[in-house]
């Protein structure tokens, strides 16, 4: 497959690029993508949400009243459910929300992402990205000579680069991570997706 390749000054080069069709030509999985999204989305639910029965709350030893002769229902405890105070009936307890995908079918998802995004005109395959220093000036008005300063992006780098990602951490709408650790759900939400030259080669390795 071929597609653009767009320079740093916001031109294209006079020579397409090859983009390989197994990662970025496929025929989507929905079925796949649901799947590996519904567990990134799951994963990182904490389950942390917390309640007290009847046997946790503090006090509740003495029985309140005696059994019989005052004419009111019975009592065995003041930590009751049905009292002010008492334990929580059922309430949520920490759980863990871990679901599991195959590696297979996760890898089948992050290729129907690339191939949608592709079908769609979303991808953008661009130079390597350097910058000698952190700047949000210079990233935004590289973002602004490829006109896509207003959309939502996520940048795919062939490897860490500390002053790319801190130029642009400040800039909305701007998502800065690697190729080789992105998912299917980091794929997917964004308007615009730049992948570096570079970072094709990564991808090919990981999916071989």
């Amino acid at each position: 497959m071929k597609a653009d390749l767009y320079k740093n000054d916001g031109t294209t080069n006079a020579k397409a690029v090859n983009v390989p069709a197994d990662i970025f030509g496929i025929e989507p999985n929905d079925d796949a993508i649901y799947m590996d999204v519904k567990s990134v989305m799951t994963n990182s639910r904490e389950g942390i949400a917390s309640t007290k029965n009847r046997a946790m709350v503090r006090g509740g030893g003495k029985k309140p009243w005696k059994q019989k002769g005052r004419g009111v229902a019975r009592a065995g405890t003041n930590r009751s459910p049905i009292w002010r105070g008492g334990g929580t009936i059922f309430g949520p307890q920490p759980r863990n929300f871990h679901m599991k995908v195959n590696k297979k079918v996760k890898a089948l998802a992050r290729k129907s992402a690339y191939s949608y995004k592709m079908k769609e005109g979303s991808v953008r395959i661009i130079e390597d990205l350097k910058m000698e220093t952190p700047k949000t000036k210079d990233l935004f008005d590289l973002l602004k000579s490829w006109d896509i300063e207003r959309k939502k992006i996520t940048v795919l780098l062939s490897e860490n680069k500390r002053n790319v990602w801190l130029s642009g951490r400040n800039i909305p709408n701007l998502s800065i991570c690697l190729a080789t650790n992105a998912s299917t759900y980091d794929l997917l939400d964004n308007e615009i997706l730049l992948v570096e030259n570079d970072a094709i080669k990564k991808l090919q390795e990981v999916f071989a």
